[in-house]
């Protein structure tokens, strides 16, 4: 059985689908990001017959009302959108919004002499010759007869020409585009496949962009709201100083309780965290429905009566009341204000400290049904943090991390959380993790691992200093965007015949140092640098970081895991060194995690 039709529909059609409603687009509520050279593009392959591919769209399930009677679910516009959305912009007037969230036209030029489309501008505007917006032409009752007269009466040419120039562009309304309808029975995976067979771009559709057009097709629950709330809140995270221009251009939603509880983010300078729409989805999803296959977020969204497998209004408007919830909560100033401090009182203190944007999503989860569950903050803010830094550790949410937070959100859920965290401890967390497993993970190079990383985060924990330094920490060189440092300098290592990138960039042959002891450095083996370093201290003289004495010495030495006998190191030490330090670096963490 076919689980999706091809079928041609007429310009005329799909724009009658959209101002009926039939059709949900979801991007003519968010920034159009085309330039409008491509809009001029594709109302020219249209009025000259060409094709411009496939839309794909995904029809919403029929849903039974509490009455009995079944509302006919529309139709969700999957891929195309940018396309649709051009297309009704440039033919109907209708507005769209640009990346200042300011609501403006798109005014297609035409010349229908030379028979050219162009981008309005104001030169086009004082130019007899060009039409200055196609839209009215489209609009009934336009009159082309008498619309050519006055034309060719100011351009000294034929009205019959230009009425029938005329005709023909209004006529390319009932041009056909093919649209590629999937079965509303289709479950999500089904339609993610289809769609990346079919798109010729290869482009991957997330199941966050399936749940966010989902989300904003319904505005009888407020789907729309939802959707707004999300954007905004993202947008201002990067962009708060366009908190005014969103309250000038976007009223209706600004007079709204949802956008109360988000401006405060315009005011905020933070970095460490910041959240795209599909990480707000998910840790709202993750949160408040105690599920982590955002899949189920859209059957539930839908309707979806899991027992008798029907579609049932009452379960859909349960959903979109829980998910408003949740993101309400995830955008809640306090909320991610403490689960900011809570990240930083880990050692992040830079973005650059972390890569697992699921490690952090999750741990928000966390965090909020904690909180809901009203636990004490000292008892959240350990088990958090610990459950960041362990979920960092181990890679947990890198593989099918949403079977993962599945998994997890459920067992925090039923059981004590403490408890749980101190199980998946033991089983992941062992000796032998801490003695062999971690060690041998470390035995890659910086760039490939996320390991260095949480030495970093361990070293800034503790308020330890550089490497040679007496008085800068690594926090501070961390912010100052200071000298990541091998300690077997990389000419030195590769004059001697090391000249695998993997060799030389090993992690446990790097260390954060201050810029001027860097460059001192240069390219000599450690025993020769080390060996000026210790002539300062005979001569009780400083070096560039403020090392005095043999106890200065042995404090940077032990605070950046260097065993001490590196003072007289040569290329022959080099892989002997690497394992010593792995073995230093792990039981570092190791007291870090086990003193969060």
């Amino acid at each position: 059985m076919a689980q999706y039709s091809v079928n041609n529909y007429s310009v005329d059609n799909i724009i009658s689908w959209i101002n009926s409603g039939e059709i949900a687009i979801p991007e003519m509520q968010r920034p159009f990001v085309w330039d409008s050279t491509k809009v001029r593009d594709l109302i020219d392959s249209l009025y000259k017959g060409y094709p411009i591919g496939y839309i794909i769209i995904w029809k919403n399930p029929d849903v039974k009302l509490k009455d009995g009677t079944l509302s006919i679910g529309k139709k969700i516009v999957i891929d195309g959108q940018q396309r649709i959305t051009a297309l009704t912009a440039a033919i109907t007037g209708r507005e769209v919004i640009n990346q200042e969230y300011k609501k403006i036209p798109i005014k297609i030029s035409f010349n229908p002499i030379e028979e050219v489309f162009e981008v309005y501008n104001p030169a086009i505007g004082k130019n007899s010759k060009m039409i200055d917006d196609i839209a009215p032409i489209f609009k009934p009752g336009f009159d082309s007869f008498t619309f050519s007269i006055d034309y060719a009466e100011k351009n000294n040419v034929k009205a019959a020409d230009v009425n029938r120039t005329i005709t023909k562009l209004q006529d390319f309304k009932n041009n056909n585009i093919g649209i590629i309808e999937l079965d509303a029975s289709l479950d999500i995976e089904t339609v993610t496949d289809i769609f990346i067979r079919i798109n010729s771009k290869g482009t991957v559709l997330s199941q966050a962009d399936f749940a966010m057009s989902k989300i904003s097709s319904n505005e009888r629950y407020g789907g729309d709201i939802i959707r707004k709330t999300i954007d905004y809140f993202c947008h201002l995270l990067k962009r708060p100083m366009d908190i005014e221009m969103i309250k000038e251009n976007d009223k209706d939603f600004s007079n709204l309780d949802e956008f109360n509880k988000l401006k405060w983010i315009s005011t905020s300078n933070e970095e460490i965290y910041t959240p795209l729409y599909t990480d707000v989805l998910r840790v709202a999803f993750t949160s408040q429905f105690l599920r982590g296959r955002l899949a189920e977020l859209v059957s539930l969204l839908s309707g979806r009566n899991f027992e008798n497998r029907g579609f049932e209004d009452s379960i859909a408007e349960e959903a979109y009341g829980k998910l408003k919830n949740g993101v309400l909560e995830v955008i809640n100033k306090t909320n991610f204000e403490r689960f900011i401090m809570i990240i930083k009182s880990t050692g992040i203190i830079d973005k650059s400290l972390i890569r697992s944007d699921n490690a952090l999503n999750f741990a928000y989860a966390l965090y909020i049904i904690l909180r809901r569950k009203k636990y004490h903050p000292d008892y959240i803010e350990t088990v958090v943090r610990k459950w960041l830094v362990l979920s960092l550790l181990t890679g947990r949410y890198s593989g099918s991390p949403e079977s993962m937070f599945d998994y997890d959100i459920k067992r925090f859920d039923r059981l004590e959380p403490m408890e749980y965290l101190k199980s998946v401890e033991i089983g992941e967390l062992s000796d032998a993790y801490w003695e062999h497993i971690l060690p041998a993970r470390l035995n890659t190079s910086v760039a490939s691992s996320p390991f260095f990383k949480i030495f970093l985060m361990s070293q800034v924990k503790e308020g330890n200093k550089g490497f040679l330094s007496k008085h800068i920490t690594v926090q501070a060189l961390i912010e100052d965007r200071g000298d990541i440092h091998h300690l077997f300098p990389k000419k030195y290592l590769q004059k001697n015949g090391l000249n695998i990138r993997g060799e030389y960039n090993q992690i446990a042959n790097y260390v954060y140092t201050q810029s001027e002891i860097n460059i001192k450095i240069r390219d000599a083996a450690p025993n020769e640098y080390m060996q000026d370093v210790l002539e300062q201290i005979d001569n009780n003289k400083a070096n560039i970081g403020g090392i005095v004495t043999m106890e200065d010495l042995k404090e940077t030495f032990k605070e950046n895991c260097i065993p001490n006998e590196f003072i007289n190191f040569t290329i022959d030490n080099y892989k002997d060194f690497l394992q010593k330090r792995r073995i230093l670096i792990s039981q570092k963490i190791k007291e870090c995690y086990f003193n969060l």
